[in-house]
């Protein structure tokens, strides 16, 4: 629209009501914007867990406060601890059980790597059984590195192709 004086003027009639954007990145937003945790508390790390949940971190500022304790009904699953071989069937199972989109936090040394326990009896990182999409490093993290791994983990979803999935699916 051009006014008397020749200048380009805003038309709010067309251009305020269309928001023009693609659907991936929608989708994508919602998802990253309410990512519904589940914690895996297996050892110490869990407690590190539990404080990032309280005031203080306040994990509900990044959309996360709904923590889940059942699978069907959490997206992203933090594993925080030692992953025994004993134990490592039950969490591939819990991990089956979630709907997708799906993703998982490896939360301390011990989810990683396994940590300090060289044993026969303790698992060498949880990405043996399960495919994990962030890893936090410490014995135990910080609830502060938890909320880092978080804003990672939006960020990565953010850049998921969605929409193709939401097609498959249905």
């Amino acid at each position: 629209m051009v006014s008397a004086n020749n200048e380009l003027a805003y038309n709010t009639k067309i251009e305020g009501d269309i928001v023009v954007t693609r659907a991936d990145a929608v989708i994508n937003w919602l998802r990253s914007s309410s990512v519904w945790p589940m914690p895996m508390g297996l050892a110490c790390c869990a407690i590190e867990l539990m404080g990032v949940a309280a005031a203080r971190f306040d994990i509900a500022r990044f959309g996360a406060e709904v923590f889940r304790f059942s699978p069907r009904q959490a997206d992203c699953m933090i594993v925080a601890g030692t992953v025994t071989y004993k134990m490592a069937p039950h969490v591939r199972r819990i991990y089956d059980q979630m709907a997708e989109p799906k993703w998982v936090i490896a939360m301390g040394a011990c989810a990683s790597s396994g940590g300090m326990y060289r044993s026969y009896a303790t698992l060498q990182g949880v990405d043996q059984i399960v495919p994990v999409d962030v890893y936090i490093s410490g014995c135990p993290p910080r609830p502060e590195a938890l909320l880092d791994a978080l804003m990672k983990l939006q960020s990565k979803i953010k850049k998921e192709p969605s929409a193709n999935t939401l097609l498959q699916s249905a």
